[in-house]
Parts: structure tokens; C-alpha cells; sequence
């Protein structure tokens, strides 16, 4: 019998406050908060939280691949949010050479977050 159920990636942040209500404002929900650590899922895709206040600002030491069934739709569920941040903070969705379709999304921590959906050929 298989032992390993799947990675949960763990995010370090400065202030948990501000990093859930910007993930909350991509769609995902918080399922657990206490003190300086919190997790939140989207749709089965989880993430864990731990508030570290020395964590250097826009550290950005971390990128996390989400894979989706529709990049382009769920651009076009997020539009209104991602119009609010810095330009330099999006870039997509666009086509790689590596037959994803992706949308990245600069966290304020400075995390990188990447929707990825396979693209055939």
C-alpha cells in the first residue's frame, strides 16, 4: 500500500493578514487559522501558512505550480483582481514551449504563483 498522499506546499510570509485576504481574493478559503499559521484550499488544491515577521521583504524564494483544466478561464474569473495589482505582477496566460498555457501571479511576499494547463501537441 501506497504511503505518500501528496505535497502540500508552505508558504512563509510576513503578515498572514494581508496573504489571505489576497489568496482569498483568488478564489481560495481558509479551512484553518490559529495564531501565525493557517491553511486554505481551492477546489482540493491546499496550501499551508506560517507568519514569520523576519521573513525578508518580497523574498520571493518560492514558486508553486497549480495545474488547472482551463488557465483562460480562471483568467477570466480573476480579471477584476488582477487588474487591481501591479502590472509586473501578472503575465499571461501565455503558451510555453514546454506545451503549458500558464498564468503567473506575483504574491505580495514576493511568492510566485503559476496556473498551468497542458496544452496538446
Amino acid at each position: 500500500m501506497a504511503n505518500f498522499i501528496h505535497v502540500t506546499p508552505f508558504l512563509q510570509v510576513r503578515d498572514i493578514e494581508a496573504a489571505l485576504r489576497f489568496f482569498e481574493s483568488l478564489g481560495f478559503r481558509t479551512l484553518f487559522r490559529q495564531d501565525n499559521y493557517a491553511y486554505f484550499e481551492r477546489e482540493g488544491c491546499g496550501f499551508r501558512m506560517m507568519e514569520d515577521k523576519d521573513t525578508p521583504p518580497g523574498h520571493g524564494g518560492f514558486a508553486y505550480y497549480i495545474d488547472v483544466r482551463d488557465v483562460d478561464a480562471l483568467h477570466a474569473e480573476l480579471k477584476p483582481v488582477l487588474d487591481a495589482l501591479p502590472e509586473k505582477d501578472v503575465r499571461g496566460p501565455v503558451d510555453q514551449f514546454y506545451r503549458q498555457r500558464e498564468l503567473m501571479i506575483r504574491a505580495p511576499d514576493g511568492n510566485l504563483l503559476v496556473f498551468g494547463q497542458a496544452i496538446e501537441g
